[in-house]
């Protein structure tokens, strides 16, 4: 990492020239001095700063310069350098104007003019702001910045993307100054977006997932071609079999499509977890398992998709979209459900674009003081309205049944009862939606009178049922009528094991049709759909691959 910056301004070039010059000779070993000879071209070299992922400790401007004076320039660098010390250089005339500065800007010190000897006047006054800085420095996190397009499905992909990925990242419209100062400094226009600028200042146009996950630290590599168990999905299923593999000792992969935590993961409150009496979000309860299962050095693939599974001798073979292969003693599928679409005229048009599957949080902050709209009647709808409900004006939740006792935990009821500005609609079913860029207007029926009204909303966010991620098993595994994989006695029909097994005794509990193959989670047949049983299966299932390695 560079030297942080100190970066000072004065339209004087001799001045301007003096000051670096001082500066330098001080500080020029530790830090980077930058200068500049007007407010417009600082902040130039600072939004470059900035899009390198580099810090600026201390700002010295002066007060008096065309078009945008000293003021002016420091309020504007407080966007992009908060925790920045900031100095204001004036004459004596000017003093006035340096007092309001500590108000409007926040002023750190100013400095009158001359300000020799620098020994006396201008180091202690430096030495001061730097001391402070480096008691709270403005971290360059190295920070990932999105610009895009407000109604833009791909714009939202990406940032669903980074969201559920735990990647934090800075989001700016294309069409607002900074968005297109941005674009400026990465040499795209308004037409390449959305534009991903990653910590070291990579810009990336419309990126694929996998060369996002690449860019912005996400392993998507395997570093081995055999491992002793391999892991397909990285909701609390998968991750609860990661942890306890890798912490007994087991070389483990852990391989995600798409983001770590499943539907889990984008819970903004589970609050009957186990341990967890004040609730805790699904992107914390991500990002604890996830850290947990990388302390104990299992192996985290994203945006990496499985195709297929092939058996080969005793070992399990994984295939990959790419075409690449692993093989691993044993797999445990846990790659969850997913919500199914909402099939009504106009809606698949407008995905991305007001309307959302799953709770879509980054949305949240948008929807402050409007109407919105959320359909279905389980935990995560209900979870989801309780979070919205902290930005929109209403939420509205839309079920096909008569209330919400059949399918929602009951603390969840009571705290939808207690917020007025939540509003269920029993009975009611979206059969329409339109808009020209982004959803405008729902149609709704109320199904006991079919009567239908329309209804003007740009945010619809869709939780109804649960399709299991297997179609890309084929006919490797036996699976339910309803994609659900077959485990233990469910494969036993009759008393019968299932056609092809190989093993003189029965599958294990979680063992599915294919020996050393087990499911655990939501993807299972008949298992519970709760985030607890979810990882206590994940976990069991390593103690079962545990007794199918030792028979091996």
């Amino acid at each position: 990492m560079p030297n942080p910056a100190i970066l000072t301004v004065d339209d004087d070039p001799a001045v301007s020239r003096a000051v670096a010059r001082d500066m330098r000779r001080r500080y020029g070993d530790r830090y980077r001095i930058v200068r500049a000879e007007s407010g417009l071209d600082a902040l130039d070299a600072l939004r470059e700063i900035k899009l390198r992922g580099e810090q600026v400790a201390v700002l010295l401007a002066d007060y008096r310069m065309p078009q945008m004076n000293g003021i002016q320039f420091l309020e504007a660098a407080m966007d992009l350098f908060p925790l920045a010390r900031r100095v204001l250089l004036t004459a004596y005339a000017d003093t006035d104007a340096a007092i309001d500065a500590i108000n409007i800007v926040d002023l750190d010190h100013y400095l009158l003019k001359p300000w020799n000897p620098p020994e006396e006047k201008l180091y202690p006054v430096v030495d001061a702001m730097l001391e402070a800085w480096l008691a709270t420095p403005d971290v360059a996190i190295p920070e990932t910045k999105v610009v895009g397009h407000r109604w833009s499905a791909r714009s939202f992909a990406v940032r669903d993307f980074l969201a559920r990925n735990l990647v934090p990242y800075r989001w700016l419209l294309a069409d607002e100054p900074e968005g297109g100062r941005l674009l400026t400094a990465a040499g795209m226009a308004a037409t390449d977006v959305p534009v991903v600028i990653t910590s070291d200042g990579k810009a990336l146009a419309r990126p694929s997932e996998t060369d996002l996950a690449a860019h912005v630290g996400l392993s998507t590599t395997p570093a081995l071609d055999f491992y002793d168990l391999a892991v397909i999905g990285a909701g609390p299923a998968g991750l609860g079999s990661a942890v306890y593999g890798a912490s007994e000792g087991l070389k483990t992969v852990l391989v995600e499509q798409r983001a770590t935590g499943g539907q889990a993961g984008q819970s903004s409150r589970i609050e009957n977890y186990l341990g967890f009496p004040d609730g805790v979000s699904g992107a914390q309860l991500t990002e604890r398992a996830r850290r947990q299962a990388l302390k104990f050095q299992a192996e985290l693939l994203t945006t990496r998709e499985v195709v297929g599974l092939e058996r080969c001798g005793s070992a399990t073979m994984l295939r990959f979209g790419d075409g690449t292969t692993i093989a691993a003693h044993t797999v445990v599928l846990a790659t969850g459900v997913s919500y199914r679409l909402l099939d009504a005229p106009g809606l698949a048009d407008l995905t991305g674009r007001g309307v959302f599957y799953g709770s879509a949080s980054t949305e949240a902050p948008n929807c402050s003081g409007e109407e919105i709209y959320i359909v279905g009647g389980a935990n995560s709808a209900g979870q989801a309205a309780v979070y919205f409900s902290r930005y929109a004006h209403k939420v509205h939740i839309l079920i096909r049944g008569d209330d919400l006792g059949r399918s929602m935990s009951q603390y969840l009821i009571d705290q939808i009862d207690a917020i007025p500005t939540i509003e269920v609609h029993p009975n009611t079913q979206v059969i329409e939606g339109e808009g020209d860029d982004h959803l405008e207007r729902l149609t709704l029926c109320d199904q006991k009178s079919g009567r239908t009204r329309t209804v003007d909303t740009s945010w619809l966010f869709v939780f109804i049922g649960a399709e299991p991620r297997t179609d890309w098993l084929g006919g490797a595994v036996a699976r339910d009528a309803n994609g659900f994989v077959l485990t233990g006695p469910d494969l036993l029909a009759e008393g019968r094991r299932p056609a092809g097994w190989s093993l003189p005794r029965d599958p294990y509990h979680l063992e599915s049709s294919m020996p050393g193959v087990f499911a655990a989670g939501d993807v299972r047949a008949g298992s519970v759909k709760r985030v607890a049983s979810a990882v206590g299966e994940g976990a069991m299932a390593v103690s079962l691959v545990h007794r199918y390695l030792e028979a091996q």
